[in-house]
């Protein structure tokens, strides 16, 4: 941008990168600079990201830790009784709801 250019053109952007550990961008999120940034969502994306990777399970909509998550749909029925042997909840049947794992 030139540098005469009026404030209200010149258009700047807050980034938040997540980098997993096998060195892939798991997200971003882009904020105006006129908002602030959500650290408990950064947060909660982090514990989600975490558990998907150690578990193979996706966390559903405004999930909290510590709340149902689904097994992931890469997982089959037979590995996914082998992980969890109590069951699962079955609303759909791509949709199999289970307890956060632990640990």
């Amino acid at each position: 941008m030139p540098q005469s250019a009026p404030p209200l053109i010149i258009k700047r952007v807050r980034n938040v990168f997540i980098i997993g550990p096998d060195k892939k961008i798991k997200l971003i999120l882009v904020y105006p600079m006129t908002t602030g940034r959500n650290f408990d969502e950064v947060l909660r994306v982090i514990d989600s990201l975490q558990l998907a990777a150690k578990h193979k399970v996706a966390t559903p909509v405004n999930w909290k830790p510590g709340e149902d998550v689904i097994i992931a749909g890469s997982v089959t029925d037979e590995a996914a009784r082998k992980a969890y042997p109590e069951g699962w909840k079955a609303p759909r049947p791509y949709i199999r709801i289970v307890p956060q794992p632990r640990g």
